[in-house]
């Protein structure tokens, strides 16, 4: 079988170079269990994952959860005009510490039922910082804030990586980082090629549902010609032609081979009773319960893994578009607990969500425009289910908008919405330093939403 074992400092080469090929999907990328990582980290005594669900455009956080008091649901009506949703359209009320009622958005009915059972967190107004922001703050042109806002690519690159640093790469690699995970299935995404998942400037691999990648013709009668052709591929795959691009595609080749080895030879699972939902996000979430199940069996390990959703672009026609995409996530999210439960798994595996921005409050016509601070939800047997975080005031041109707009500066943080995960997840002090550069500049690395 041919592999190679590139050093740490021929790695971010060969990353480069494999980059530039596009061979980084369907497994075709530098293999994180060739990755080097600090041989001092301590090993883990259980297993666990994380599953982050993206969702790509900036969803509108202002219509999936809706404060139901009388003074604050008046303002929302009255500012968010013909886009606001009525009381019929919202769930029935959930409470946060202080008593205050909360409507989620009616899709997200599957979503009411986890929390009122404990299983969900919500944390409002999150999103990247570099620092913690007032309004006048942001204003001062001296002070650090984040890149480029209210683009999709750079705040998408944010939002993944937790920093305005891409170079450093996800925050979901380096917390595998810290763990020295070695593990050709340590890092995964079912949709695409996610920042996310990146170490070091290196990729994940890439499975799309259902997806094989076992090399067409190599499976054939007698077992001695399947051999025969297996080792003339390898044999292929060893030359040296002088020609890095030729290297790297070689290899890149090999790791792909070398993966689908992995998950033939990890066993067998028996099917669940739960029924995942047959869309996108439904698909993405049966196949990682898929490769959790598989990874599990080994033993104690960490995983971590990347989905994710389109069409949270909402500029026009919101309503319609929001209601069918909040329907997917929740049924999508709710079959996934459920399949946790019924594997025994559900303390060891969160799913969360992350998206790129918020949305205006104040709607352009039918639709809203990119904002900053958004709402997310966690999802498991380990969140500690509440509300967590404040809701921004609701006045156009006030003191938590950065415009005149309703963009939300958000008050916590991606790093500390990602360390809590962290924390929970195994990684001491030290090590979410080390995967949260930025952590340190805000008053707490943790927000108390997972046990």
């Amino acid at each position: 079988m041919h592999t190679h074992k590139p050093a740490r400092r021929n790695f971010l080469k060969l990353s480069t170079r494999l980059a530039t090929l596009g061979l980084t999907g369907l497994g075709f990328g530098p293999a994180r269990s060739w990755f080097v990582t600090d041989a001092s980290a301590a090993p883990v005594s259980d297993y666990k994952a994380l599953v982050c669900i993206y969702l790509f455009g900036g969803n509108d956080c202002n219509n999936t959860i809706v404060p139901l008091d009388t003074t604050r649901y008046t303002q929302y009506q009255t500012l968010r005009a013909g886009v606001a949703l009525t009381p019929a359209r919202l769930t029935s009320p959930i409470l946060d510490a202080g008593g205050n009622p909360y409507g989620l958005h009616q899709s997200l009915a599957p979503v009411n039922t986890l929390f009122n059972a404990g299983r969900v967190a919500v944390v409002l107004n999150t999103g990247q910082l570099e620092r913690p922001l007032t309004k006048q703050e942001y204003l001062d042109p001296s002070l650090q804030k984040p890149s480029n806002l209210f683009s999709h690519s750079d705040q998408t690159l944010q939002a993944q990586t937790a920093t305005s640093n891409s170079t450093i790469g996800g925050w979901g690699g380096r917390l595998l980082d810290v763990f020295g995970v070695n593990d050709t299935l340590g890092a995964v995404s079912v949709s695409s090629p996610a920042a996310f998942l990146q170490s070091g400037g290196g990729a994940p691999n890439v499975i799309p549902p259902g997806a094989s990648l076992n090399l067409s013709g190599l499976n054939i009668y007698p077992p001695a010609a399947a051999t025969a052709r297996r080792n003339a591929v390898n044999a292929m795959l060893a030359l040296d032609g002088g020609h890095p691009l030729r290297t790297a595609a070689n290899d890149a080749f090999a790791d792909g081979l070398q993966l689908a080895d992995t998950l033939n030879n990890s066993g067998t699972v028996t099917n669940l009773t739960t029924v995942f939902p047959g869309t996108g996000l439904g698909n993405q979430l049966r196949e990682v319960m898929k490769l959790i199940r598989l990874r599990s069996q080994i033993g104690p390990g960490r995983q971590v893994f990347f989905c994710s959703m389109g069409g949270f672009d909402t500029h026009t026609s919101q309503d319609g578009n929001h209601t069918a995409l909040l329907a997917e996530l929740a049924n999508a999210m709710s079959a996934f607990y459920n399949a946790t439960v019924e594997t025994g798994l559900s303390s060891q595996i969160t799913a969360f969500t992350q998206s790129e921005f918020g949305r205006t409050f104040q709607p352009n016509g039918t639709g809203t425009d990119h904002a900053w601070g958004g709402h997310q939800f966690i999802v498991g047997g380990g969140v500690r289910g509440g509300i967590y975080g404040q809701m921004p005031e609701f006045a156009l041109g006030g003191a938590d908008d950065a415009g005149n707009r309703g963009a939300w500066i958000p008050k916590i943080s991606t790093s500390q919405f990602g360390a809590t995960l962290g924390k929970w997840f195994g990684a001491s002090p030290g090590e979410l330093a080390v995967a949260f550069p930025n952590l340190s500049r805000f008053t707490t690395a943790d927000v108390g939403f997972m046990l």
